[in-house]
Order: C-alpha cells, then sequence, then structure tokens
C-alpha cells in the first residue's frame, strides 16, 4: 500500500468498475479462461495499454 500511495509511485491501483466490466465482454474466454485474468486483460483494455504475462497469456491492445 505504501507503493501506491507514494507521490513517486510506479504502482497505480485501478478500481473495477461498470466500464471494465462492460469490456469484459470483449475478451475471449476461450483465449483467457481464467476470470481474474479476464479482469486484468479487460483492464488493459479500457485503459489502451499492452498486457504480456507470464501467467501464460499475452493481451495486446
Amino acid at each position: 500500500m505504501r507503493e501506491v500511495e507514494s507521490d513517486d509511485a510506479l504502482l497505480v491501483e485501478i478500481p473495477f468498475d461498470r466500464n471494465i466490466a462492460l469490456t469484459l465482454r470483449q475478451v475471449d474466454r476461450s483465449q483467457i479462461p481464467d476470470l481474474p485474468d479476464r479482469i486484468i486483460a479487460a483492464t488493459a483494455l479500457y485503459l489502451n495499454v499492452a498486457v504480456i504475462s507470464r501467467a501464460g497469456f499475452n493481451y495486446l491492445v
């Protein structure tokens, strides 16, 4: 929490909201079957950033 709250933080807390929930519909369940991973991908898609994960999926926006 200290890292997120510091003025020069590299980490940013992104709340799961309606916009990300709606974007979740665009993430293919067969490509990313695990719901937490799909939420991460939907958040990246909504924010228009790339995600490269060691969890086994690459979801590039």
